[in-house]
């Protein structure tokens, strides 16, 4: 089974609500969808989100990266040798990390086909169902309010609310409106996306904690780039503190671990530039007694089905954030997870479990 071409599908679709964090706002979800096929006439398939205020990734530089750059390198590589793939996609380029996620995520459909086995089974098969959060966009607290019960009421238990913008104080009331609204059954974990100064994010957590609120974890508090806040946040605060942006790679990963800067990693394929990566953070952080969490940018079902077949198979990630899908308009992926609620069941067909006749049909029209 050797590599036979490499295809880039531009794709958008719009999403039902705008999505604001502290770093952007996003109304429709583009991505670069990568399509392998190999000489024997099977197909793998992956996806990549420009997220430029967090990978720096543009739809234009995925598209280069993997046309001019990642795929010369790969034609004609037998995937029975792996690890010569993962090495040469690794190599290929410095950063461009969504590029070679999507990449990365077509290899591994692929490696799942070749063995037979449902991707979560081959990389370790610890589960296969899971149960997403759903997330809160940053707005004025009543409106905040309302899409928590509005999200509470159609089944979700946990709440990823995204903090971070304007004055510490709004933060606070953002939190408070919340909790008065669900109650204090559903967990609440906060997401900054390195809004916060280290002081002013200890100076909140704590507020929060004298409150009552109950609060599950604080997703990077400060700049991706200042480990040493991150570390003193950590420190200087009771309720847990998870890494996101500050950690890309294993090497990233190490930093946060040695230091004890963060309680919790989150893994992303955007950042870590596949599953290849991304399994050596998450052993990396077990070994330092760190649970995982997998998150994802603002994704369609294809990457997010990827990111979960990872999540399932191994027992340190217990934690996952997967409603990206949940937000867009319409569903134009053929197979992949299935939602039923917050609950998502992987499939049990080879690789990734996509529809390849569905999948085929993406890109002989517009998808708008």
């Amino acid at each position: 089974m050797h590599i036979h071409s490499i295809e880039t599908l531009p794709v958008a679709v719009p999403l039902t609500k705008p999505f604001k964090t502290a770093l952007r706002t996003v109304t429709t979800a583009y991505a670069i969808y990568v399509k392998v096929t190999t000489d024997d006439g099977h197909t793998g398939w992956g996806e990549a989100p420009p997220t430029h205020v967090i990978t720096g990734d543009s739809l234009g530089s995925i598209t280069y990266a993997i046309q001019e750059v990642i795929t010369p390198q790969l034609l004609g590589k037998d995937l029975r040798n792996r690890e010569e793939i993962f090495r040469l996609l690794t190599g290929s380029i410095v950063r461009n990390t969504s590029a070679k996620a999507a990449v990365d995520m077509a290899i591994h459909d692929l490696l799942g086909q070749l063995a037979g086995l449902p991707l979560y089974q081959l990389l370790g098969g610890f589960r296969n169902e899971l149960e997403t959060d759903f997330t809160v966009s940053v707005n004025d607290p009543a409106e905040m309010a309302d899409d928590a019960e509005r999200y509470i009421s159609n089944g979700f238990n946990v709440l990823k609310v995204k903090v971070g913008i304007g004055d510490i104080s709004e933060d606070i009331a953002r939190i408070r409106a919340i909790r008065a609204r669900i109650g204090d059954g559903p967990k609440i974990r906060l997401d900054a996306n390195q809004g916060w100064k280290p002081k002013e994010a200890v100076y909140a957590i704590g507020q929060m904690e004298d409150a009552g609120l109950a609060i599950e974890l604080i997703e990077q508090p400060v700049h991706a780039d200042d480990i040493d806040g991150l570390t003193y946040v950590t420190n200087h605060t009771l309720t847990p503190i998870m890494a996101d942006e500050s950690v890309f790679s294993a090497k990233d990963a190490k930093r946060v671990l040695e230091r004890r800067a963060a309680d919790l990693i989150n893994i992303k394929l955007m950042k870590s530039g596949g599953i290849h990566e991304a399994l050596k953070i998450n052993a990396l952080a077990e070994s330092f007694g760190v649970q995982c969490m997998v998150g994802s940018m603002i994704e369609t079902k294809l990457g997010i089905t990827a990111a979960a077949h990872l999540a399932a198979s191994q027992p340190n990630i217990t934690r996952y954030d997967f409603d990206a899908p949940l937000m867009l308009a319409k569903d134009i992926v053929g197979g992949g997870i299935i939602y039923e609620g917050r609950r998502i069941h992987l499939p049990e067909s080879a690789g990734l479990g996509l529809l390849q006749a569905e999948m085929d049909c993406i890109g002989k029209e517009e998808i708008q």
